[in-house]
């Protein structure tokens, strides 16, 4: 896998000169791609434009074939048409497009065993949030979090055959394809039985993205897991679901406030607000099943903002809080160093009648990309005291965490802090001052301009109300 990925990414920083990014690069790897492996397969595809048809090409006729071929891949129905919507040839150089040919024909992809060709798609596009930075934060989540996450929830298909899986906002992919890891390592490598496997791989993992280029990417991320996944393109907020519901839903919402100056005319949603992450939170209640659960990624200001005591007391009331996980700061380093941020699990038709906290973040050094990264170290213990129970109904004890990162709150405590989750602290900070544990400049930045986005996004809220908000 390593091999693979440094062979592709080898050749990124030569097509860097002929202007493609980070992010053109992985998708125009997506592309040649899902041409090999269709081939390798045996599946039809468009005549006349097949990956011999392809490889044959060279020169300038190779650039105008390639560009004809993106277009009529794109007017296609399924899967096809799904991942080509939009494709756009992003070489000016035919020497490199052809050299980029070659280096995926090097390799018999579908001979590879699964795990390896998706780690190393799945390298490739860490490589390029890590190195493109900007908008990575959008669709990129960390993924020692979504394995904690996917563990505790336990996505088990296999129990009961109207099982599905959903993320709304599901970038790359990232929680469908750890949802399913699990269950190949759960089930031996993908021993199921006859009768589910269809069901499993294509009825099972659902998704919506709102940006084409991570919805291409995570179709192709689920087909490089032998999977066929429903994954639309749309805005989960502003459009209103259809009758589907899922069993559970897995989703880090973007963070920040671009693009959220309106509340969405949704008669689903008990509070109106701007909040595109509160949306969120509503929008996951509709569309889980009674008794469904969910674990959402959520930013700090998410759980103080001014509407937040309403969306959390109708979510209390209506579901299950039963776990809040406050993460580490950095955990979103590189893709959003500053932003703090929590998980918080919840299952649907059961009231609240007690939250357990369990704060990873309160004097622990800041995660760097270096000398402090991110390792499952930083959430074992939490996932100690999460329990094997994925509905949150272990026995729980304040004990099971010896350095007390573990607390309950019963609903009387939240709803007398008004329901902002944030406030259920107990441990001291202790101010770590080391030189060596101080956020880097840049880390301090994004801190300030995410505490920003936040206050900007209420103000906005009041200038709405007062009838004078802006433009």
């Amino acid at each position: 896998m390593t091999d693979v990925v440094g062979k592709l990414w080898g050749f990124c920083n030569t097509l860097r000169h002929d202007g493609i990014d980070y992010g053109d690069y992985i998708e125009q790897i997506t592309y040649l791609l899902f041409i090999k492996m269709a081939d390798e397969r045996g599946r039809s595809l468009p005549e006349g434009f097949e990956w011999k048809d392809l490889s044959l090409q060279s020169g300038t006729d190779l650039t105008d074939y390639y560009t004809d071929l993106l277009r009529v891949y794109g007017k296609e129905t399924g899967l096809l048409g799904d991942i080509f919507s939009g494709a756009q040839n992003r070489f000016n150089n035919p020497v490199n497009l052809k050299r980029l040919i070659g280096l995926v024909d090097e390799i018999e992809w579908t001979a590879l065993d699964v795990d390896v060709k998706a780690a190393a798609f799945e390298g490739l596009l860490e490589k390029a949030a890590s190195e493109g930075k900007k908008g990575a934060g959008q669709y990129f989540t960390p993924r020692l979090l979504i394995q904690t996450i996917v563990r505790c929830m336990k996505p088990d298909p296999r129990k009961d055959k109207e099982f599905s899986i959903c993320d709304p906002a599901c970038g790359t992919g990232g929680f469908l394809v750890c949802a399913y890891e699990w269950l190949l390592d759960e089930s031996k490598g993908g021993a199921f039985d006859r009768s589910d496997v269809k069901r499993i791989k294509a009825d099972t993992y659902f998704g919506k993205e709102l940006v084409p280029r991570p919805h291409r990417l995570a179709l192709m991320n689920l087909f490089l897991h032998n999977l066929e996944p429903q994954i639309n393109l749309g805005d989960s907020i502003a459009e209103v679901p259809d009758s589907r519901r899922f069993d559970l839903v897995l989703t880090n919402p973007p963070f920040g406030t671009k693009g959220a100056n309106a509340a969405p005319t949704r008669d689903d949603f008990v509070v109106e607000t701007s909040n595109k992450q509160l949306n969120f939170i509503q929008h996951v209640i509709t569309i889980l099943k009674p008794g469904g659960r969910a674990a959402v990624v959520v930013p700090d200001n998410v759980l103080f903002a001014d509407a937040a005591g309403d969306v959390f007391k109708d979510l209390c009331e209506v579901c299950d809080l039963h776990t809040v996980l406050r993460l580490p700061n950095g955990t979103f380093t590189p893709y959003s160093p500053g932003t703090k941020t929590n998980v918080i699990f919840f299952t649907k038709g059961f009231p609240t009648e007690r939250t357990w906290v369990y704060d990873a973040r309160t004097n622990v050094p800041s995660i760097t990309k270096k000398d402090r990264p991110l390792s499952t170290e930083h959430f074992s213990g939490f996932e100690e005291c999460y329990g094997a129970d994925p509905g949150g109904r272990s026995d729980r004890k304040v004990t099971d965490s010896p350095e007390d990162r573990w607390r309950s709150f019963h609903i009387s405590e939240v709803a007398g802090v008004g329901y902002k989750i944030d406030s259920l602290k107990w441990l001291k900070d202790e101010n770590i001052t080391d030189s060596e544990d101080m956020l880097l400049p840049e880390e301090l930045a994004a801190m300030a301009i995410d505490e920003l986005d936040g206050a900007t996004a209420e103000l906005e809220e009041i200038l709405e109300i007062l009838g004078t908000g802006s433009s």
